[in-house]
């Protein structure tokens, strides 16, 4: 039987590094299994934050790719302030930490690209994929954002082709997003992105969320929502040491880590179980992989913990897999505000299959909070505690002491890449 043919425009793609790239990379390794042919649509000239070229392995050896120029703005915005190289990631200085350059380059960024730096793309693109989906007799197109400006590709592709069946992914939410706040966006460019916004969700035929709670603000706001989260792909798991027990106790955090998920009260509990607990600090280890904001990271290393830090910085995602597993606890962060609680970062589902102890931090009610319940894999805390934290660290502390800190892979199947392929293609 003949595959049908699926245009998938992103902007990440190998060998782009980091979470963004993986979500459909690893849905276009496992669509021809169900019957469908991916097809990529993506920039010839990306401006990629991060590079990993291991990711290549995983692009599906014949996978047709189609690829134009993209004119970004970066090169001017780094020029005016080297900070500004944190926009390509969605990141910048807040609070007291801003300069009058970030100030000035953030206003900018938020008014004059609407809905970001890479909606120079969208008019090209728009021309160009119209007579190639004609040609080429293809109806069905993912746009997946961020950069939220490719949904505005499939607004466009929908508007001049009404039969096409057009599904916007939603990596991240869009005006719900911790950081748009903090954009210091006009009226009149806050009322364009949120017309945008709604355009999208309206016609879009199917819109997909990677959480439950941004799936049911999506359904509020119009949308025919939909929750496929995130998730991990066995062939990526490594080789697991089962009963070795590792030289540090190690509490390890993989990934980008900016001043907006910064967990101040962890950073504080660590201190206070360093002061107080001698046996706790000689064998303590506090790992870093991935990119760690500089002002956090000076912060730590002006403090009592600054002997226990371990900063590898960015490593392919094969070797930060493999530093999951030389880990005993596992840190993952949230945006603390109300509005981010259904932000379910990527990594989480890597660190369920490492089998290590999950310590999360984010707002009351989370869904990350749901699935560490439901697997039994760590706990989630809010900004607010340090008791609870402490107890818990030095719980797991003293069974690893002990030997008997077990891993724990229970009811995560559901969460395997291709089983989440096999639910994409049920809603297609």
């Amino acid at each position: 039987m003949e595959q049908k043919k699926i245009l998938i425009i992103t902007y990440y793609w190998p060998p782009a590094g980091g979470p963004g790239v993986q979500r459909w990379l690893k849905f276009a390794k496992y669509l021809p299994d169900f019957g469908w042919k991916p097809i990529i649509y993506t920039p010839e000239n990306p401006s990629y934050p991060l590079i990993d070229e291991t990711l290549m392995k995983d692009v599906p050896e014949n996978i047709e790719m189609v690829r134009t120029k993209i004119w970004e703005p970066y090169q001017l915005a780094e020029k005016l302030n080297k900070s500004n190289k944190k926009f390509k990631a969605g990141q910048f200085d807040v609070g007291k930490n801003q300069s009058w350059k970030s100030k000035l380059s953030i206003w900018i960024r938020g008014n004059f690209f609407i809905p970001d730096a890479r909606v120079f793309w969208v008019k090209p693109s728009i021309q160009f994929l119209e007579k190639y989906l004609k040609e080429n007799k293809i109806d069905t197109i993912v746009t997946s954002g961020p950069p939220h400006s490719l949904h505005l590709i499939g607004l466009g592709l929908k508007d001049k082709l009404p039969n096409l069946k057009w599904i916007a992914d939603f990596r991240d939410p869009w005006t719900e997003i911790s950081y748009y706040k903090h954009l210091k966006l006009t009226r009149s460019s806050d009322n364009k992105h949120r017309k945008l916004e709604s355009a999208v969700f309206k016609n879009a035929d199917i819109t997909l969320a990677t959480s439950y709670t941004d799936a049911e603000n999506f359904r509020k706001a119009g949308a025919n929502a939909f929750c496929i989260t995130n998730g991990f792909d066995e062939s990526d798991s490594g080789e697991k040491v089962i009963g070795q027990k590792n030289q540090n106790f190690t509490l390890s955090y993989i990934g980008v880590l900016e001043q907006l998920r910064n967990p101040e009260n962890l950073w504080k509990s660590l201190h206070d179980l360093i002061q107080e607990n001698d046996d706790f600090a000689s064998n303590f280890k506090l790992k870093f992989v991935g990119r760690i904001d500089d002002k956090i990271l000076h912060s730590l290393e002006n403090s009592n913990l600054k002997n226990h830090i371990l900063n590898l910085g960015y490593l392919s995602h094969g070797k930060a897999v493999e530093e999951m597993q030389n880990s005993e606890m596992l840190l993952i962060t949230n945006f603390p505000n109300e509005s981010s609680k259904g932000i379910i970062p990527g990594k989480i589902f890597e660190y369920l299959a490492s089998g290590k102890q999950i310590l999360s931090f984010g707002p009351n009610q989370a869904d990350v909070a749901k699935i560490l319940v439901e697997t039994q894999a760590g706990k989630h805390f809010s900004y607010h505690e340090t008791e609870t934290i402490k107890t818990f660290i030095l719980e797991k502390f003293d069974l690893w002491k002990s030997g008997n800190l077990q891993e724990n892979t229970q009811q995560i199947e559901q969460f395997s890449r291709k089983n989440l392929t096999q639910q994409l293609t049920e809603i297609l």
